[in-house]
């Protein structure tokens, strides 16, 4: 019987890297990673799978690719996310909605057309979550999306809404909304909390610092994808369902914070309680400063809304349909995230 072949949508990236070494180490499938960039310095690379240049903006480029590597499965983890202060603006909104709307509206044609089985998406937890003044406690799946504040979350909504409704006997589609990612190569999550040591923002504690967040690590992500995988193309009792996915253990905001600095051996030298009306407040000003100064600020409404508000949801569909566990507890996931960058950052102050 000839091994099943899955094709990965960003499979040079942060996740989609993690995704393709997941189905490595499975020996079952035949593996064609697509991606616009070339592997980044440090990323796994393997000689048994075929890495393709391809833009998904590009349906006939697109198609073309994906006609020739014929997959039975496609796993769509192409995105982009607003990093910093862009992340609660509209400004560039389009850019956003261009690759994560209409790419995946071409990955849904292409993979139709090409006569792939099956489509895993890589969505988000904010399709609900982004309603940024709202507060969200075990929420499941069955919560309703189309709310978002963010244009991230909103494009997010619109195309999950695409994926699911694309589900048919012949084409079976589901989707995985993950947690904030983090783990070794994290372009997010560890630097911009590391970061806080040297802009001698430790001290503060934004909020009650009871607010519960979720958080998940990558290998763990990569894991729900090779299950969903093999769920569309074996009973299918995923299919045209969405997942929360997330390493199921809240922690507030502070104690993640509080958990990096101490693997960099940083202990904050004093703490300060800083109220939510009054962080609101200071991060409005801060946003004028920036604005006037016309420096980038850590501060701004969306970060005091995003660290003081409560956001966690229930992971026990994934853990029934998928069989989903998440595999690397949150310590020891933070361990050897925090491990990979000090090595990093030491490698390169050698150079």
């Amino acid at each position: 019987m000839a091994p099943t072949k899955v094709l990965v949508t960003g499979g040079t990236g942060f996740l989609g890297s993690e995704i393709v070494k997941a189905l490595v180490e499975t020996s079952m499938f035949c593996i064609t990673a697509i991606d616009i960039n070339p592997p980044s310095l440090g990323t796994s690379t393997f000689s048994d799978v075929r890495y393709i240049r391809a833009n998904i903006l590009q349906p006939e480029e697109l198609q073309k690719v994906l006609n020739e590597a014929r997959p039975d499965v496609v796993i769509h983890t192409v995105g982009v996310y607003p990093l910093g202060a862009a992340r609660y603006s509209m400004k560039g909104k389009e850019a956003v909605f261009e690759i994560n709307v209409e790419g995946t509206k071409n990955i849904i044609e292409a993979s139709k057309e090409c006569g792939a089985r099956a489509l895993c998406y890589t969505s988000s937890v904010t399709v609900v979550l982004d309603e940024l003044e709202s507060e969200f406690r075990n929420v499941d799946e069955r919560w309703g999306t189309g709310r978002a504040t963010t244009s991230y979350g909103q494009s997010k909504a619109i195309s999950e809404h695409l994926v699911l409704s694309a589900n048919r006997p012949d084409f079976a589609t589901c989707s995985m909304r993950s947690a904030p990612i983090f783990g070794p190569h994290d372009p997010a999550t560890i630097p911009t909390i590391h970061g806080c040591i040297a802009k001698g923002e430790t001290p503060f504690i934004l909020g009650s610092n009871t607010n519960l967040q979720d958080y998940v690590y990558v290998s763990n992500v990569a894991d729900a994808h090779v299950l969903a995988v093999r769920n569309l193309l074996g009973p299918a009792t995923a299919a045209g369902e969405a997942f929360f996915i997330t390493n199921g253990e809240p922690i507030t905001a502070r104690d993640l914070c509080i958990a990096v600095w101490k693997e960099f051996g940083h202990v904050p030298p004093f703490q300060v309680g800083i109220p939510e009306g009054l962080a609101w407040w200071l991060g409005l000003g801060a946003e004028w400063w920036s604005w006037v100064s016309g420096t980038k600020g850590t501060f701004s409404r969306g970060v005091i809304l995003d660290a003081t508000k409560t956001r966690y949801v229930s992971i026990e569909k994934a853990r029934r349909v998928l069989g989903y566990q998440p595999r690397v507890g949150l310590p020891e996931a933070l361990r050897i995230s925090c491990q990979h960058f000090k090595q990093q950052w030491k490698d390169q102050a050698k150079r």
